[in-house]
């Protein structure tokens, strides 16, 4: 059975019957996972939490098969690249127009919590897209110049260029997985 996941997670196949025979509903049971969109252990069996609870037992037993999500990341998180100047600012431009491929500027500031705290899961999806860069500037010390040329005006700001021009923005204050998943949505818009 073929199963496609909307982004880049594994989706797992869980038995049934091993399900319905846990002591718990919250209990351990072993599942065979397939990552999509990236390396990782695919066909290889794996330990499915389910929740909370104590139970920790393997079952295998024969019966139907049920699928449910497991999102679990198979990525790997790139450190993103900071510019600093105006001159780093064309750089990266020119790499976008040079290479026809989006980059994603993450305009950040050290005082706010909220960039602070989306810094590795930006850096967590620069790992599902290897041809995007992601750079971040931290408005605090570049020149007001920079600044101005992006247009910012709240932090986080997440935006989109490509052609050396600005295409999109996520302005990240409400949830992270919120965030995450619109910049996601906003790289496969553009690419």
């Amino acid at each position: 059975m073929a199963l496609l996941a909307p982004s880049p997670r594994a989706l797992c196949v869980r038995e049934a019957a091993a399900a319905a025979a846990a002591p718990h509903p919250h209990s351990l049971a072993a599942a065979a996972c397939s990552t999509v969109g990236g390396g990782g252990v695919a066909g290889r069996a794996l330990w499915l939490w389910n929740g909370g609870g104590t139970g920790r037992r393997r079952r295998e037993r024969e019966g139907k098969v049920r699928v449910e999500a497991y999102f679990w990341d198979v990525s790997k998180p790139v450190e993103m690249e900071e510019i600093d100047s105006m001159e780093k600012l064309d750089d990266a431009l020119r790499w976008s127009v040079e290479n026809n491929q989006p980059i994603i500027i993450d305009w950040m500031a050290s005082w706010c919590r909220k960039c602070i705290y989306l810094m590795p899961r930006m850096e967590k999806i620069a790992g599902e897209y290897p041809g995007v860069r992601f750079y971040f500037i931290d408005v605090n010390k570049v020149p007001q110049a920079v600044v101005k040329r992006g247009n910012v005006t709240k932090m986080p700001t997440i935006q989109l260029w490509k052609d050396g021009e600005w295409k999109a923005e996520v302005i990240g204050g409400h949830k992270a997985w919120l965030v995450m998943d619109e910049v996601r949505e906003m790289i496969q818009q553009n690419k």
